[in-house]
Parts: C-alpha cells; sequence; structure tokens
C-alpha cells in the first residue's frame, strides 16, 4: 500500500514512474497471491472469529443483540465459542441489556467495516470489477483491488494476544486521605452523599460505610447498598440534612440538577468530593459551590482507605438518630396519604407499598417511568447493593426491557420487578416476546393512569393545556398475554385482592412466565410542585 500511495502521488506528473512501479508491485502481488491463494482463500474462516475470541478471553458470557447481516459472522462466532446471544426485539434494548462497567461508565462505539468479518472467497467476489476499463488503467484498478484485498487478509490468522487490558482506576493520595479523616474526624454532623460510581469494582464499601456510622443519602445505582433497614441510610429530608451538615462527603455524586448545581449544599460546610472523572468532580464548582478537598479517583476505594484511617473513631449517634426520626415522620405521612381514595382508580402510593412488601428479598427492582416510578424512588426500599436500576440523571426512558433481561440473565433465582410508567411501557413492551423466548421470567407492574403525568402535572397549571399529554387506558395486559407472557389487569374493584393477584403473579413468574400486573391508578398530590424540564 505504501508503494501505491507513492505511485498515486505522482500519477499526473510521470507515466514512466507509474508503469515502472507497478510491473514491479504487481510481480511481488503475483508471487504473494499464489502463496495466500494456497492457504487463506479456501477457508471457511472469518472475521467474526476474531471479535469472539476476544470477547471470551474478555470473560463475556452474552452478546445481546438484533440481527443483521453486516454482524452475523460476530453471532455466529460467539455461539460457537460457547457466548450465549440474547436476541432483542429493539436495538436499544440491547444496549441497555449490555450496559457497560469500565472507568466511568458510558456509551462505546466500535465500528467492524463488513469486509473484514466475511471469509476471503465471498470478500473477493464483491471486489471483482465486473466491467474493467480497457487498457492501461483497467489494469492498474484491477491491480489497485487485488492489492486491497490481500492486504486486509494479510496474516489474518496469525495467533495474536486477546488477554484483557488492564484498566486503569484512579486513586486518592495518602495525603488526600490524610487530610479527609482529620476533616471527617472534627466533624460534629458530617453526610455522605452516594452516587453511582461507589457501586463500581473493584471495592465493596458496605462495611467501610457501616463502620464509619455516618448518614448516608443513596443515589441512582447506589439506592440498596445498605439495605432496607440500616441506621445510618437516610431517604427522605435530604435538603435540611444537607443545610446542617458541616462536612459533606460526595462520593461518585455530581454537582448536576439533582443537587441544583451545588447550591444545595451550605456554604459553611467543608466538602470532599470524589469522583472518577475530572469533569464531574468539578462540575460546576466554578459557579455555585467549592470543594475543600477534590480527588479524582475511585470512591469506593477512597471510602475504605477513610474508614480504616478512621477505625475506632465514629460519627456522633444523635446526629443520624435525628435525621432517622423525620425519615420515620415522613414515612408515616406517605402511608396515611396511600390510604387516602382517588377519584378514579386506584391509589398509586398504596400499589407501591403493597408490592414493596410483598416481593421476595432477593429482589431486584428496575425502574423505567416518570410519575409513578418517582413516587416508587420514595416507597419502595432495594433489598441490598446492586438491586436498584433505573433510567440514571437524564431520565432515559425505555431501559425498562433491557435492564430486567441483563439482570435476570446475571442472577436467573432473583424476582425481577419492572415498575413501568404507561408511557415508558411503550418503548419496550414487545420484549415480553424476548422473556419468553429466552426463559427471563419478570414481573412488570405499570402504573397506568392513561397520561405522561410527570410533565402534565407542570404543563397544564403552568401552560393551561395537556396537549400530547394524554394516552388511553389501553389492556397492556392483553398484549403481555400475546407475547406468550401473563398479564393481570387491576382495578379499583380488585382493591381487596391485591395482595393476592401480586402473590398469584409471583408464583406465576417461578414457575417460568413473563408477568405483567396493569393497575389502573388515579391522580394524587404527592409530587405536587416536581418540575421536569
Amino acid at each position: 500500500m505504501e508503494s501505491f500511495g507513492a505511485i498515486g502521488a505522482v500519477l499526473g506528473c510521470s507515466a514512466g514512474i507509474v508503469v515502472c512501479g507497478l510491473v514491479c508491485a504487481a510481480y511481488r502481488l503475483g508471487l504473494f497471491y499464489q502463496l495466500f491463494h494456497k492457504t487463506e482463500t479456501k477457508s471457511p474462516r472469518h472475521g467474526g472469529e476474531s471479535v469472539a475470541e476476544v470477547l471470551r478471553a474478555h470473560g463475556v458470557k452474552y452478546v445481546f443483540t438484533l440481527v443483521g447481516g453486516h454482524i452475523s459472522p460476530i453471532l455466529v462466532a460467539c455461539e460457537k465459542v460457547g457466548i450465549r446471544i440474547v436476541d432483542t426485539r429493539h436495538e436499544a434494548t440491547a444496549v441497555f441489556a449490555a450496559d457497560a462497567v469500565s472507568g466511568t461508565p458510558g456509551p462505546v462505539f466500535i465500528e467492524f467495516p463488513i469486509d473484514t468479518l466475511y471469509p476471503f472467497h465471498l470478500v473477493s467476489k464483491e471486489f471483482g470489477v465486473k466491467n474493467p476499463p480497457k487498457g492501461l488503467m483497467g489494469k492498474i484498478v484491477t491491480w489497485y483491488l487485488n492489492n486491497h484485498l490481500m492486504n486486509l487478509f494479510a496474516g489474518a490468522w496469525e495467533t495474536r494476544d486477546v488477554s484483557p487490558l488492564p484498566v486503569n482506576i484512579p486513586q486518592a493520595t495518602d495525603d488526600q486521605v490524610q487530610r479527609c479523616i482529620e476533616l471527617v474526624s472534627r466533624a460534629k454532623k458530617p453526610v455522605i452523599l452516594l452516587g453511582s460510581q461507589a457501586t463500581l469494582p473493584p471495592t465493596p464499601v458496605n462495611d467501610a460505610l457501616e463502620d464509619l456510622g455516618i448518614p448516608c443519602f443513596l443515589g441512582g445505582m447506589s439506592r440498596g447498598m445498605l439495605g432496607k433497614d440500616s441506621p445510618i441510610h437516610i431517604r427522605q429530608n435530604r435538603r435540611d440534612a444537607l443545610k446542617e451538615a458541616d462536612v459533606v462527603v460526595l462520593a461518585g455524586t455530581v454537582c448536576d440538577f439533582r443537587l441544583s448545581y451545588g447550591r444545595v449544599l451550605n456554604r459553611r460546610s467543608k466538602v470532599i468530593a470524589v469522583n472518577r472523572d475530572k469533569t464531574q468532580l468539578l462540575k460546576n464548582s466554578d459557579m455555585f459551590w467549592k470543594p475543600t478537598i477534590a480527588i479524582q479517583g475511585d470512591a469506593g476505594s477512597f471510602l475504605v482507605r477513610l474508614s480504616k484511617g478512621l477505625k475506632g473513631h465514629r460519627c456522633p449517634e444523635e446526629w443520624p438518630q435525628s435525621l432517622k426520626v423525620g425519615d420515620v415522620t415522613k414515612e408515616n405521612t406517605n402511608r396515611a396519604k396511600a390510604d387516602e381514595k382517588t377519584e378514579h382508580h386506584l391509589n398509586p402510593l398504596k400499589v407501591l407499598h403493597c408490592v414493596d412488601e410483598l416481593m421476595s428479598e432477593d429482589s431486584i427492582i428496575v425502574a423505567d417511568g416518570g410519575d409513578f416510578v418517582g413516587s416508587a424512588a420514595y416507597i419502595m426500599r432495594p433489598r441490598g447493593p446492586m438491586r436498584w436500576l433505573d433510567p440514571g440523571a437524564f431520565g432515559t426512558l425505555g431501559v425498562g426491557g433491557g435492564f430486567a433481561l441483563g439482570a435476570k440473565l446475571c442472577r436467573p433465582e432473583s424476582e425481577v420487578w419492572i415498575v413501568y410508567g404507561d408511557g415508558s411501557l411503550g418503548y419496550s413492551v414487545a420484549e415480553f416476546d424476548t422473556f419468553t423466548r429466552h426463559k427471563t421470567p419478570v414481573i412488570a407492574v405499570v402504573g397506568n393512569d392513561a397520561c405522561w403525568s410527570q410533565i402534565s402535572r407542570e404543563q397544564v397549571p403552568i401552560l393551561g393545556s395537556n396537549v400530547a399529554c394524554g394516552l388511553a387506558f389501553t389492556d397492556y395486559h392483553t398484549v403481555a398475554d400475546g407475547y406468550g407472557g401473563k398479564g393481570y389487569l387491576i382495578r379499583r374493584e380488585d382493591e381487596d385482592r391485591l395482595s393476592d393477584i401480586i402473590g398469584q403473579a409471583q408464583r406465576e413468574t417461578k414457575e417460568g412466565k413473563a408477568t405483567l400486573l396493569n393497575v389502573l391508578i388515579g391522580k394524587t398530590n404527592f409530587r405536587e410542585g416536581s418540575i421536569s424540564v
């Protein structure tokens, strides 16, 4: 290719150089072609096999896909080496099911040119010139294409190292950890805000948090990290706690809109920020807040080292106890509101309380929706670490089918619950077909209020119109039946049997059927004033 590149560069200047170079290159190519033709052109091997070998070497057990001819070689090769292929009904579901682990998690795109994936004898047919120009130009074009083809496959089956590359996980320095130990040891009212990064490998942090005894607010994927009844897990009144706190540890938590860009932090508080990503670490720090200590490092490892450095020192007990009193008061208020009758259909809070009380201790909760899921975040209690999966900071609807599929494959013994809004269900209801075909029985509970309520609750009072927010009380349970699952319709007249119906759905799931509870719900003022723009 280097020779031809040089030839191309002087093509308009010296035809003599072109011909001379072409003859020499063609002679070398002829010798190479004869050798290559004897060894590789008859081989059925293809580039998909190389991809499969790398995936297997990295311990990949599942490949989620929506099939296409351009990736067929990868899928077939993965199947041959024992990687399970899980085909979905929507490409987005495949992406959500395989949601990634490395550094600061996020999407990764890898493109494989199709001519590197298929066997030589097929690719060569496509490269062949059907009606080449006559004379010298025809010979040049034909030579170029053949040369390019040979270069594509040259050395394709040589043995290569496919072992995983080391992952670079940034860590806090000893000096940074020591400064934080000194700050926390003097604190009377410290608070830890945990974000999704605190769940990343390699370091589990549950024991470290319990040893510290510092009240924790859990967000994103960290929900459930302390179980459902930990005395240091505070679920309510976060804004009030931050006003009183003298030290705040942002462990993988970002000062974005969820923390009012840092404005909810008390300016008198000492702020320790820990994040793997420097951009996220200092987000909005030039506007509304300033970190006392900013550490680019792994949040989980940092908390373990902080706990070891503070061994024997615990947060004053009256502080988490006072916050827990606020928790109990707020949750009692929520339970009282769950007992109120709505104008139509069932009270959504009552439904969520009932599901929370009946779900098994090994349950995984997948949250996919707006208003109904927003209420669920206050009421449902994840049982342990990595047992709450949600759409993330930007509320990316449609994650339900994919997250549940991945969760059930990884933990087949667990109950996997999808909490859907009726709007978000439309994105992935077709995956009930996938659940049936791949024997991954999950339970979906759909809060069906025939509305995009998260938007409607602000659009109507502010702008005076419900345009584009209205849906219908669709028979989603019938859709589940049609895809091979089991659907239940739950109305107000079924309120006294709610627990029995949920129990029946759990039994159906244990017997191998994906189930869907289509619950008709009414309106409450539980989240009145919440804004979603």
